[in-house]
Parts: C-alpha cells; sequence; structure tokens
C-alpha cells in the first residue's frame, strides 16, 4: 500500500430512533434516493436452509463447504441464499439466474442494472441494503458476542471517538456498535471494503471532516458520505452509507416475505 498526502473526505452521521417498519412486500426496486433493508435474525430463516442451499452457484457452493464451523457454514447459507431471493425478486429472476459479478476489490454487484446493493452479517443475523443509482454500505453487529471493545477501541478508533465511549457509561457496548457499524458502512460503499487504518476515519460527529491518505480509498471513496445508525431490535445495530442523503429508509422483514 502507498501512500500520498491524501485528500479530504466529509462524513455526515445521524441515528433514528423510530424505524419506517414496512407491513407489506415491496412491489418494485427502491428508486433513486430510497434504500430498502431487508434484515433478520438467523433463527428465523434457519427453516429454510434447505432450500435455499440449492439456490446457490458453484463457486458460493463450493466457499460454503470450506467453512470449518457449522454455524459459519449456516451463516454462509442463509445471507447468500436470502441475497438472491431478495435480488431475484426486484430483477424478476428466479434466485438461481442471478449473476453476480464482483468489484476490483470484491463487492459483488449485478451488471446491466441501476440496482445497487450491499450485504452485512454477524453472528446472529443478516442485512441486505439496496438503492437505487449511487453505491450503498450497511453492516450490522450484534451486542451477543464476547468484544473486549476498550481494546478494540484503542487499535481502530480515534481519540475523540474513545472518550465517547467511555462516557456513555453502562452503554459503552452499544456506542461501541455504532460507531463500528458507521466505519465499515462507509468503507463498504466505497468499494474497498476492508482497511487496516480505520482510525483514518471519524465518524462520532455530525458532521465530521477528516484527510485520508489510503491510496485505494482516496481514488475510489466519493467526496463525502451520509451515514443513518438505527437498532433493528434491543440486541443489534446497523449502519448505512451512501454518498447522498437517504430521502426514505424503509425496512423489511426477511423471514417474514421469503419464508
Amino acid at each position: 500500500m502507498s501512500r500520498t498526502d491524501g485528500r479530504s473526505l466529509i462524513i455526515h452521521c445521524t441515528a433514528r430512533t423510530e424505524l419506517d417498519r414496512s407491513s407489506e412486500r415491496p412491489s418494485d426496486p427502491p428508486l433513486a434516493g430510497e434504500v430498502h433493508l431487508w434484515w433478520s435474525t438467523l433463527d428465523r430463516l434457519r427453516p429454510s436452509r434447505e432450500k435455499w442451499a440449492s439456490l446457490l452457484d458453484p463457486t458460493e457452493s463450493q466457499r460454503a463447504e470450506r467453512f470449518r464451523a457449522e454455524r459459519d457454514r449456516e451463516r454462509f447459507i442463509l445471507g447468500h441464499g436470502l441475497l438472491r431471493i431478495v435480488l431475484g425478486h426486484y430483477l424478476r429472476l428466479h434466485p438461481q439466474d442471478v449473476r453476480m459479478a464482483r468489484g476490483v476489490h470484491g463487492k459483488p454487484f449485478v451488471e446491466n442494472t441501476g440496482l445497487t446493493f450491499n450485504f452485512s452479517d454477524t453472528k446472529d443475523a443478516v442485512l441486505i441494503g439496496l438503492t437505487t443509482g449511487a453505491e450503498i454500505g450497511v453492516d450490522i453487529e450484534t451486542d451477543h458476542r464476547d468484544v473486549d471493545h476498550e481494546a478494540v477501541s484503542a487499535h481502530y478508533f480515534t481519540r475523540p471517538e474513545i472518550e465517547t465511549i467511555r462516557k456513555a457509561g453502562p452503554a459503552a457496548n452499544r456506542q461501541f456498535l455504532q460507531l463500528w457499524t458507521r466505519k465499515e458502512a462507509v468503507l463498504k460503499a466505497s468499494g474497498v471494503g476492508i482497511m487496516e487504518d480505520l482510525r483514518s476515519l471519524r465518524v462520532d460527529g455530525m458532521r465530521n471532516s477528516i484527510l485520508i491518505n489510503h491510496e485505494a480509498f482516496m481514488r475510489m471513496a466519493a467526496p463525502e458520505y451520509h451515514v443513518v445508525s438505527m437498532a433493528p431490535d434491543q440486541h443489534h445495530w446497523a449502519s448505512l452509507a451512501m454518498p447522498h442523503p437517504p430521502v426514505d429508509v424503509r425496512w423489511f422483514d426477511a423471514a417474514q416475505w421469503t419464508g
């Protein structure tokens, strides 16, 4: 990885306490500026495992088989099976007929369509974000995981972010998850996906003006990102990132509409 003098990046961050949970399955893809979020815990998707395993293409099936732990293999099958079902629904294709390509850093996309999407999973849940005409990144994390957030924060967070977590007191772990998902969502929206120096991103304020110097990130990132953080339930935190502020964000219960 080479570095230059860097360039500026602005990250706008907000948190929503009320979610627009749709009671109807969407019939059409999201319009420009709209975001559809499909999410579920893995427990509620588990009955579909065998059926969804048959939807995977040969490469995905091989990747699933390479997982040594059964829980990791199951999470992959459920997550990628759900992704195919959701994409097939919007594109009017059978899930098996969805053909995905990958960007230079591995971000999947469907060619020749304005629909963009991003996928995230955690220990016990999965999230898919979709929009039209703009890159999107999503990340979901669970508090059902033993993480030394103080040690992780010291390695990946800025000093002001660490102080924000410290001041959160009993809600420190929740604050950690909010900041972590924001950083991951921005990186995924850019198409870079993984970058060791997460301290180069600051996401604790409403408007964060930062200097970035990671070569690939400078080349691929938009001039600014708008990040929205939300809690789909009391045990999970999720964030989405886009180059422009979303005008509408709708949540869909994946287990309800795909079972």
